[in-house]
């Protein structure tokens, strides 16, 4: 009988690329393919519910601590008059705390990786309430705003947290969601925390500082029911590529890529300039309104409430939307631009009106497809500490806005000119975000495989 013949040799196997390998070898500058490609795994209960109302909740502290006291802000000056500086020192109480938000978020986002979120943010979140309360007894203006300055430590801690946990938590379109969820809390927020701070003032200007007493309710919730997900699992683009029974357990011979700075830095680059033009008409809006003429507190808050309705309504289109956010970028931009452009042309308070509304519907879609855009390329170990520089970098955008803007005004005559600066500004954003895109779209088209012919 004839020897068998052995089989043939089964050709090499081809490794296939885990999703790491993948983001690792995307061009800088694009969403991580696994993650675009990859189906949404939901997550749904009572426990979610409850995760995600105490999340957006503590994202809402830092908005309390940056517009809680502007109401009583005279009545503070009045009372420290006599202390040398306090026209400077009075107005630093309520900024600093954004300033030690910009500076300090990287790094609370390095600690944010290293300690835990859920440690961190029920820390941070009891010490929000020692901080924030302290102005309630001291009598130095410049203990008060060290109070203030410390304030701004504990925030940071706070929203790189909350940030990273939704982050940890949610994939997909369900986290792009939650994201614009979050930017409609801040929003909703602040109008609310105004009215309160005004209300409350009018018992005596340190009144409104027991409302940080809140924070002390929020702590004790917080550590019994969030629970991060461990050091040890996978990153989220890991958990959208596994299939969902599997999720928290990472593939054999999966590896952690390198942290992203070139592409994070982009984006964080982009925020500082998308939160200059977007922060730009909400701080400076009673002054170009004033300008014209209109000195009612009471027209001046409609006109108020109704562009921040604007940034609402940009957070839930994007929400609603489904569309990633590259996609939305060089649009937002040119609608910014645009409503600037209105701003700077306008006859008359309604169309001024009408064109800080166009603006912030669309710093209302931009914001989340930021931070979303930002997520998208962290993995979990270095979501923390990638949360923190963009948060801070949004926060710079803030706090330098309304320099900028004064800059602008002093070189081009006037405030309603410097809007018009702004529009060709945010006009030229928007094209080269849209150039950018192009030249993607056909590098990626150009790399893609061309398909045999059949014979």
């Amino acid at each position: 009988m004839p020897a068998p013949v052995p089989p043939p040799p089964s050709p090499t196997p081809t490794p296939t690329p885990t999703p790491s390998d993948v983001a690792e070898n995307a061009p800088a500058g694009e969403i991580n393919p696994a993650e675009e490609s990859a189906p949404e795994t939901t997550v749904s209960g009572a426990g979610h519910r409850l995760r995600i109302t105490l999340l957006m909740a503590g994202s809402c502290l830092p908005i309390l601590g940056a517009v809680l006291i502007a109401p009583v802000l005279p009545q503070m000056r009045d009372h420290f008059a006599g202390t040398p500086g306090v026209d400077a020192l009075v107005p630093m109480a309520l900024t600093i705390p954004a300033l030690s938000l910009a500076l300090l978020a990287p790094f609370a986002g390095v600690v944010v990786d290293r300690l835990g979120r859920r440690r961190l943010l029920v820390v941070a979140t009891v010490l929000y309430a020692l901080f924030g309360t302290a102005p309630l007894w001291l009598d130095s203006l410049g203990a008060i705003v060290a109070s203030r300055a410390l304030v701004g430590v504990v925030e940071a801690a706070i929203m790189t947290c909350c940030t990273t946990l939704i982050g940890d938590h949610y994939s997909g379109r369900q986290r792009d969601r939650y994201l614009a969820l979050q930017t409609m809390c801040a929003s909703v927020s602040a109008t609310a925390f105004f009215a309160l701070g005004g209300a409350a003032g009018s018992a005596g200007w340190r009144t409104p500082f027991w409302a940080y007493a809140v924070s002390l309710l929020l702590a004790p919730a917080m550590a019994a029911a969030l629970r991060g997900p461990r050091p040890s699992e996978p990153t989220t683009p890991l958990e959208a590529t596994a299939p969902a029974s599997s999720v928290g357990t990472a593939p054999a011979g999966a590896t952690r890529r390198a942290f992203p700075w070139r592409p994070l830095a982009g984006t964080c680059a982009l925020t500082v300039f998308g939160a200059l033009l977007f922060y730009t008409v909400q701080v400076e809006l009673s002054f170009l309104l004033d300008d014209m003429g209109v000195t009612d507190p009471g027209m001046i808050g409609l006109a108020s409430a109704v562009s921040s309705a604007a940034v609402v309504a940009g957070a839930v289109t994007f929400a609603k939307s489904g569309r990633g956010p590259e996609s939305w970028l060089p649009f937002v931009f040119g609608l910014c631009a645009a409503g600037f452009a209105v701003i700077w042309f306008a006859p008359n308070p309604v169309v001024l009106t009408v064109g800080a509304v166009i603006n912030c519907l669309g710093g209302g879609i931009m914001l989340p497809s930021l931070l979303t855009l930002a997520m998208s390329r962290l993995d979990y170990a270095d979501r923390g500490r990638g949360t923190g520089l963009w948060t801070g970098s949004f926060f710079i955008g803030q706090f330098v806005c309304p320099l900028v803007v004064l800059a602008l005004a002093s070189a081009v005559g006037g405030l309603t000119n410097a809007m018009g600066v702004l529009a060709a500004v945010g006009a030229a954003g928007a094209v080269g975000l849209a150039l950018s895109a192009h030249r993607r779209r056909a590098r990626s088209a150009s790399a893609a495989p061309i398909p045999r012919p059949t014979a």
